[in-house]
């Protein structure tokens, strides 16, 4: 099956025929062309996610330390933590309550991010980890949750790829300098 956005509306065909699901708030409209979030049977199956923060949010809250999944979310930036060798830290706000956050790990490898600002829209895909305690040299996250790999794959097999979108600029495409 595979799932294709227009102008913030999912469309899927399968087995059962078309399937349509709105996308609330997306980024989309009037931005650059949002990647597809593959699933993780990709590159030879799988499908594209639509954005789910209920979803992720349910994982956060009931999964153990370390539960890895494909996440794609939407919401706007509540803080940007200190930078880390190669990548920026961020956190969104991705539901009603004050602890519906997830933190954005981003791999500068992969290209600039526009100004981080509270408030800022955005969009990640890539993968979720429930991250509540320390994990080999990885601290917990302050969320409680990441969501990382939001960049190309360069190697274009293995890892799904992802992507990061601010304010509707598409982010973690440039493999010029991986």
């Amino acid at each position: 099956m595979r799932a294709t956005r227009v102008l913030g509306l999912w469309f899927s065909l399968g087995g059962a025929g078309l399937a349509l699901a709105f996308h609330a708030g997306s980024s989309a409209l009037g931005a650059e062309r949002i990647p597809e979030c593959p699933s993780v049977g990709w590159p030879t199956g799988g499908v594209s996610l639509p954005v789910d923060n209920a979803r992720v949010l349910q994982w956060k809250r009931t999964t153990e330390n370390q539960y890895l999944d494909r996440g794609h979310v939407q919401g706007r930036i509540t803080r940007v933590f200190e930078e880390r060798p190669g990548h920026v830290h961020f956190e969104i706000q991705i539901g009603d309550q004050a602890l519906d956050t997830i933190e954005v790990v981003y791999n500068k490898s992969f290209g600039g991010l526009p100004s981080l600002k509270a408030g800022a829209q955005v969009e990640a895909c890539g993968d979720y980890i429930t991250s509540t305690a320390p994990s080999g040299p990885y601290p917990a996250s302050p969320s409680g949750a990441i969501i990382h790999w939001v960049h190309a794959n360069p190697k274009g097999k293995g890892h799904p790829p992802g992507f990061v979108v601010v304010e509707g600029k598409v982010c973690g495409q440039d493999l010029d300098h991986v």
